[in-house]
């Protein structure tokens, strides 16, 4: 009678996290990738305002992003990416849903490091915001962005790790100019 109830509080338990997993992995997805785009954002903010304003022209090579340049990259994407999913990007950017073009605009325009940072700020907020509505129902549904097609779960993913991509990149600026990342020190 005991090894009965065990067999079956054993595969009831198990029959449970077989069923759970699909909801509960894709939950958690979003929670991980939220959580992470929470931590890059505080890195991005907090580089960006040690960064003197003098040095937001400042770039490796003619042709490649400067460091202001870099940051609005980064604030243009945290509002393109969720564009293509449905989440309108405030109209103050310019930035149309699938029109890399608007985003690059957006990117180009002249700010002062106070604007660039502000952008950067707002950005992750909307960037934020449109995570949060993503439910598990629509990590599946396809998208198209630069003429492919994703997973929005995939194209959630991907704009993750372009930005961990692009903090590589202003880390490694800001440490060419003898500014040390604030939380390394």
């Amino acid at each position: 009678m005991r090894s009965t109830r065990r067999f079956i509080v054993v595969n009831t338990a198990l029959a449970l996290a077989c069923a759970l997993p699909a909801a509960a992995q894709s939950a958690s997805v979003m929670s991980d990738l939220s959580g992470d785009v929470a931590e890059t954002e505080k890195k991005f903010i907090a580089l960006a305002k040690e960064i003197p304003a003098e040095k937001y022209d400042w770039r490796p090579a003619p042709g490649i992003r400067s460091i202001g340049e870099v940051i609005r990259h980064v604030a243009s994407d945290n509002y393109l990416l969720p564009a293509s999913l449905g989440h309108a990007p405030d109209p103050a950017t310019g930035i149309k849903a699938g029109d890399y073009k608007t985003a690059g605009a957006f990117e180009k325009r002249q700010a002062t490091k106070d604007q660039t940072v502000a952008d950067l700020e707002k950005s992750f907020a909307s960037l934020k915001q449109s995570m949060q509505e993503t439910t598990p129902a629509k990590l599946g549904n396809q998208v198209k962005l630069f003429g492919e097609s994703f997973t929005t779960q995939k194209l959630w993913v991907a704009g993750t790790t372009h930005m961990h991509e692009h903090l590589g990149q202003l880390i490694a600026y800001a440490r060419m100019n003898g500014v040390k990342p604030p939380w390394s020190q």
